[in-house]
């Protein structure tokens, strides 16, 4: 369904407390860049959603690389898997109510 890169800058404002020394990037910031991914991928809101399952394997840190893949399951629901590199650092499902059926 869709396929997006983002680079997260080595400033980025959430690395610098988390943790200091070792920065790496929250994993409520990674959820919300999977969200607005599948947003702009689908062109509309998803409010409201429920994160069903968030899978976090390895840490994302600032300059890295995040690559989002989404595709639609069941009814309303989104598998995402998000890598950096080879590695696969964030799996999980998010489901949607309010989109229409098909």
């Amino acid at each position: 369904m869709a396929k997006i890169e983002i680079t997260f800058p080595f400033d980025h404002p959430t690395s610098s407390g988390h943790f200091p020394g070792n920065p790496i990037i929250p994993g409520a910031v990674l959820l919300a860049e999977v969200v607005l991914a599948m947003e702009a991928s689908l062109n509309r809101q998803l409010t409201p959603y429920k994160i069903k399952s968030a899978k976090f394997s390895h840490p994302v840190k600032p300059g890295d690389l995040f690559k989002i893949e989404i595709d639609a399951t069941v009814q309303n629901e989104f598998k995402f898997q998000c890598m950096v590199g080879e590695n696969i650092v964030l799996t999980g499902v998010v489901k949607c109510d309010n989109l229409p059926t098909t």
